[in-house]
């Protein structure tokens, strides 16, 4: 693991409003894209622990919604 020289930090509760994910997926500018590869990883991974199925075809902000339900769902977000 290196040194983090900028302090930038994941999975803060206190969003960072200098980063551009947090805002509100229905405001990213590229919300309306297909899900990206990792994030289609990470909710199949998160549907499976939740016990649900979801439809692969989504955009960014939708998947990224998902995410986040699914976390507080499964624990994960915490």
């Amino acid at each position: 693991m290196s040194d983090n020289q900028n302090n930038e930090t994941l999975g803060s509760t206190r969003p960072d409003s200098a980063n551009p994910a947090a805002k509100d997926p229905s405001q990213w500018v590229t919300g309306d894209e297909p899900i990206t590869a990792a994030q289609k990883s990470y909710l199949d991974t998160l549907a499976r622990e939740a016990g649900e199925e979801l439809s692969a075809d989504m955009t960014k902000a939708e998947a990224s919604e998902h995410i986040e339900r699914l976390q507080e769902k499964t624990g994960r977000g915490t």
